[in-house]
């Protein structure tokens, strides 16, 4: 099998450093991104810079599927086991470790490697914030405890009524972002899209090439299936378990994540353990869908399809061509941060 020649482990030229460059792999759950980013890092000998807002969660490995560092190959992984799961992270966080942690790199002349598939850290990163008020945890608090009571429909259909646009984007079961939106409303009397139309994510600070990776829905669904097995059989029922004995609520945000809310309600008595398996995979076919809703509505992605039969490393070849491209136009005379690739 032809694999496509490389020009790479080479430090960035100061021309280039100039106009700030940024590799960004996204991409739905289990696609592959962690094993073929960490082959693009050993390429080009940098680091690897995680946008996951449940990787952030000290203590919760299983669950939220952090490589284990005996995978690593050497490359450091950074923005991850950055908080306790009963302390509160966002976006407007991530984007400033991101920021101090890409100034590092290029400091060392090495070219920064987002990769995640949190697309509101994504773009946060490219595109900036805008100016919505703080959270307010005393309000956040109440908010959280009236969607309890009200349930998913009742709680969403406040925001439908204040704020149609926002509400237009999210899942009722988004309670996360629905109080978010509710919260910027009550605090503002101004709706979340208004900010954002306001802001228009416009802010352009690096020179970014993102890269998706996709896979066949159904081979994408068979590789999210297996890995909750694996999960499943690799402790998660137990780091769950150990969470709660240490304290950690159930209905607080990262006890709420993919896995640990299944499990807990199984260990809570709620259903049998075939229920909380399928439960399970579901809801984390259903992640990946709005995933992918998300990314394919940003604009400037180069998806790269993922074939059934293709090799890690025939992949890994094409997201590093797709790189050295990028960083040949980034060395020529223009200015424009916005630089076409080649799809």
């Amino acid at each position: 099998m032809t694999t496509v020649p490389v020009l790479t482990m080479r430090p960035l030229s100061e021309a280039q450093i100039r106009l700030k460059p940024l590799v960004v792999i996204v991409g739905p759950t289990a696609v592959g991104k962690s094993r073929i980013a960490i082959e693009v890092a050993k390429r080009f000998e940098t680091e690897i810079l995680t946008a996951d807002s449940r990787q952030v969660y000290r203590g919760m490995d299983v669950g939220t599927d952090k490589p284990p560092k005996e995978t690593w190959q050497g490359i450091p992984h950074r923005l991850i086991d950055l908080v306790n799961p009963d302390e509160p992270y966002n976006a407007g966080l991530f984007r400033r470790h991101a920021v101090e942690a890409i100034e590092q790199l290029y400091h060392r002349r090495r070219l920064p490697l987002v990769v995640g598939g949190t697309g509101l850290y994504v773009r946060t990163l490219l595109q900036g914030l805008c100016e919505a008020p703080p959270a307010d945890p005393t309000l956040r608090s109440q908010l959280r405890n009236e969607a309890q009571e009200q349930g998913h429909d009742r709680f969403y259909a406040r925001l439908v009524a204040v704020d149609p646009a926002t509400a237009s984007k999210l899942h009722p079961r988004d309670t996360s972002k629905v109080i978010r939106a509710l919260e910027v409303f009550q605090l503002s009397g101004r709706p979340m899209s208004e900010f954002q139309q306001q802001h228009g994510f416009a802010e352009r600070p690096f020179s970014a090439l993102v890269i998706g990776l996709n896979r066949d829905r159904n081979r994408l669904y068979r590789r999210i299936e297996e890995r909750i097995d694996w999960q499943l059989a690799n402790g998660l029922v137990q780091e769950t378990q150990r969470l709660l004995d240490q304290g950690y609520r159930r209905d607080g945000a990262a006890m709420k994540g993919l896995g640990y809310r299944q499990v807990a309600a199984h260990l809570a008595g709620e259903y049998d353990r075939a229920e909380m398996v399928r439960r399970f995979k579901r809801d984390t076919r259903h992640f990946a869908k709005r995933q992918m809703t998300w990314f394919r509505r940003e604009p400037g992605i180069t998806w790269l399809m993922i074939e059934e039969s293709e090799s890690t490393g025939l992949t890994v070849d094409r997201v590093i061509h797709r790189i050295d491209r990028f960083l040949a136009m980034l060395d020529g005379p223009s200015e424009n941060k916005d630089i076409p690739v080649d799809k």
